[in-house]
């Protein structure tokens, strides 16, 4: 691996050059004459490209909304996150960060709980403020996506101001709504952003968004009933025909066999 020192970098293929970015520095490669692959190498590729397929797919659904700057390594740090939780196992990206220097976890004590019906509700709790802010901002980003089919079907938003001058350490609880129906997977991620007066804290440590929620579309459950054959068939009157008892001297006579 080389570094490009060049007043105008490039990346793509030049060549048997290969130009790419890594870590902010410009480097070369070369390409390989061949390339042998096995069953094993074949398989690890084909894992990768479908983590990588679904990392692009997260990515495209929630960083549009997102108002802070996510980290460099965003791209591989997903991919990653994917490949350990594993490739169908949508619930694994739970917990992930957008931003890898902080998390939610330094600014809220009690959890945020979303619950199936598109709430999201904060309890009551004190929070801790950075750098003299005199306001925080609470935003979720809910977008539902279709994994089968590699679309994303739909996004909504919600925020909440939170005046950190006035009564900051006795914040009541609160609850932020979205609503996004239609097939899919729902992921929910939360962002949390410090403000000064007029403009917000551009400082990684003090901004977070993790996803907090991942939700599986229910199946509509078929409900069926069993029919009773006989219950509609009609059956006529039993007749009983009672026979006459033999008497004798005033006393019945039993018969018997």
């Amino acid at each position: 691996m080389a570094i490009l020192d060049s007043l105008i970098p490039f990346t793509g293929r030049l060549g048997n050059i290969i130009a790419y970015k890594r870590n902010g520095k410009h480097c070369l490669r070369t390409v390989p004459d061949t390339v042998r692959q096995t069953a094993n190498t074949r398989r690890a590729a084909k894992t990768f490209g479908a983590a990588s397929r679904k990392g692009a797919l997260v990515r495209n659904a929630i960083r549009p909304h997102l108002d802070i700057f996510p980290d460099r390594a965003l791209v591989n740090r997903l991919n990653s996150y994917i490949l350990e939780a594993g490739r169908n196992n949508h619930a694994g990206l739970k917990g992930f960060r957008f931003n890898g220097y902080t998390g939610l976890s330094k600014y809220f004590g009690p959890p945020p709980v979303f619950t199936k019906d598109g709430r999201l509700h904060i309890p009551p709790q004190c929070f801790q403020r950075f750098k003299k802010a005199v306001r925080m901002e609470i935003k979720v980003i809910a977008s539902r996506i279709d994994f089968s089919t590699r679309s994303i079907t739909g996004t909504d938003t919600a925020v909440l101001s939170i005046d950190l001058n006035e009564r900051f350490q006795d914040f009541e609880g609160g609850d932020l709504w979205v609503n996004v129906p239609g097939k899919g997977t729902l992921v929910v991620a939360l962002q949390v952003k410090q403000f000064f007066d007029d403009f917000d804290i551009r400082d990684r440590k003090c901004e977070a968004a993790d996803i907090i929620a991942v939700v599986e579309d229910q199946p509509k459950k078929v409900v069926t009933t069993q029919v009773n054959p006989h219950k509609h068939l009609s059956y006529p009157p039993r007749t009983i025909v009672h026979k006459p008892v033999p008497v004798q001297n005033g006393l019945p006579v039993i018969q018997r066999e």
